[in-house]
């Protein structure tokens, strides 16, 4: 077994939760798969983590989506503590390097995202290039609410999965 999967299943359900909150932010989330250990392995973390996820509600889900800076940016609206920074800063790595008016045009997309939907745009970042993350955040700006809920949800899924596998690393 995974050491420090192992080390986790025996932490008490506030301390357990403490510590995974920075894979994804929502206290439920963190709380509830705390309360399912232990554990015998990563890919059972990793199916319970995505049943819980999908079984919270919208300001659960809204809650995890505060705990990231937004795009191009290095501050978040509610931090986690841990290793959320940075992985955030590894995550959105290409958009630090990229061209000033890709920047620009990501800050813009980003006031107009908010505005329109009221939450942060949330991408799984890792591996994408500014320009693709760009790309995205246009044609996610042409959705409705629902559909785009629905897909912030999705890329909030996918990050956490990664950052689950990045903790069970450390």
């Amino acid at each position: 077994m995974n050491e420090v999967l192992a080390r986790w299943n025996e932490l008490d359900s506030a301390e357990a939760a403490k510590e995974i909150l920075p894979c994804c932010g929502a206290k439920a989330w963190a709380e509830e798969l705390a309360g399912k250990r232990p554990f015998d392995d990563e890919a059972a973390l990793l199916i319970a983590s995505d049943e819980v996820w999908r079984g919270l509600g919208t300001v659960d889900w809204l809650e995890a989506f505060q705990s990231h800076p937004k795009i191009g940016g290095s501050r978040t609206a509610v931090s986690t503590g841990g290793h959320s920074v940075a992985w955030s800063q590894q995550e959105q790595k290409n958009v630090v390097v990229a061209q000033e008016d890709i920047k620009a045009e990501l800050a813009k997309g980003n006031s107009e995202y908010e505005k329109k939907f009221g939450f942060i745009f949330i991408v799984c970042a890792t591996g994408k290039s500014a320009p693709e993350i760009l790309e995205i955040l246009k044609r996610r700006l042409q959705n409705g609410k629902d559909k785009e809920l629905k897909e912030a949800i999705e890329e909030q899924r996918q990050i956490t999965q990664l950052r689950l596998r990045k903790w069970l690393e450390l």
